[in-house]
């Protein structure tokens, strides 16, 4: 499903541009299709410059101004859909339903998500949703942690216990309350050079998904390993194994001392983010915002090199591999 250009992506777009990247390198980079950075340079770019803060003002501007056609507004659609909640059928069965009575008609059948996003944003949203069998709250299936393949923490080599060398992370997540999402935070061992990237919720494909779009900002050379704690919320990063290169190693059940330096930063984190952060009111500029304050804070243990000086100034020694 396509999906509109975040001002996180914006913000990359910009710096790449000023690098000197092409649009093939832009769009490789953010996991992009090139057509995709055609359009937003062209549309939302200024003679030839691109502002990530002026970009994303465009589109909005845009999308604002464009006439909203949902399908949830049809009289003979909507009816259809209101007469199948009266009857206390589920959105799946609303749509099955109407896929089986109009095969052939695109415009007679609707999604189940669409139904659930019209409900959500309907002025009568909790008349409707009062059909539903769990009130318009969709159930959260808790997936099992494919980590049984995966190496464990002891199985580390002694390069990345002694932090002789860049690039080899601790991972873990700040959450808020139930349903509002949190941070995926990364921080590395030696630098204590720290990512933070925003989630939406705790489901396994959005965490690895969101994750793979920040490492690849990095070199290979500094993105090495990641240690993971056991939750599953990263059941699905496995994949960086196969996507980055990165080698994964999980920490055992409720030992988060294994993690000591993520557990450590996750606590400067909560400074900026209390416990009861509603995530979702949190802009993705903010959490940059409060990356780079860590990342441009000197640290005692870097004897005060602030962790961006070590991680990016510092040689990278390939004696260490």
């Amino acid at each position: 499903m396509a999906r509109h250009l975040t001002l996180e992506e914006r913000d990359r777009i910009a710096q790449l541009q000023h690098q000197g990247a092409d649009q093939q390198e832009i769009a490789a980079a953010l996991g992009r299709d090139p057509s995709t950075i055609s359009r937003e340079l062209r549309r939302n770019g200024s003679g030839g410059d691109y502002h990530a803060a002026q970009a994303e003002q465009r589109a909005k501007r845009r999308r604002a101004e464009r006439p909203l056609t949902r399908k949830w507004d049809d009289p003979e659609l909507g009816d259809a859909i209101r007469r199948g909640l009266a009857r206390q059928w589920s959105p799946q069965q609303i749509a099955g339903r109407l896929r089986q009575q109009h095969p052939n008609d695109p415009r007679r059948r609707v999604s189940a998500q669409t139904i659930y996003t019209a409900i959500a944003r309907s002025e009568n949203s909790r008349h409707f949703a009062a059909f539903l069998r769990r009130r318009g709250k969709r159930r959260y299936c808790r997936k099992k942690a494919e980590t049984s393949s995966a190496a464990r923490i002891d199985q580390r080599p002694e390069v990345i216990e002694q932090r002789l060398r860049l690039g080899d992370f601790e991972g873990d997540t700040v959450l808020g309350p139930p349903g509002t999402g949190g941070l995926a935070t990364l921080v590395d061992r030696k630098s204590r050079y720290t990512i933070i990237v925003k989630i939406k919720s705790k489901d396994a494909d959005h965490v690895h998904e969101k994750l793979k779009q920040r490492l690849r900002e990095l070199d290979a050379e500094r993105r090495r390993s990641i240690t993971f704690d056991n939750g599953t919320e990263f059941a699905r990063c496995h994949r960086l194994e196969k996507h980055l290169g990165i080698q994964l190693y999980f920490a055992d059940p409720g030992c988060p001392y294994q993690r000591g330096t993520n557990e450590n930063t996750n606590g400067l984190i909560r400074q900026y983010f209390p416990k009861g952060t509603k995530f979702q009111e949190v802009s993705h500029a903010e959490a940059r915002r409060v990356e780079n304050l860590l990342n441009d804070r000197p640290r005692a243990c870097l004897d005060f090199r602030t962790p961006s000086e070590v991680f990016f100034e510092e040689q990278l020694d390939s004696d260490c591999d």
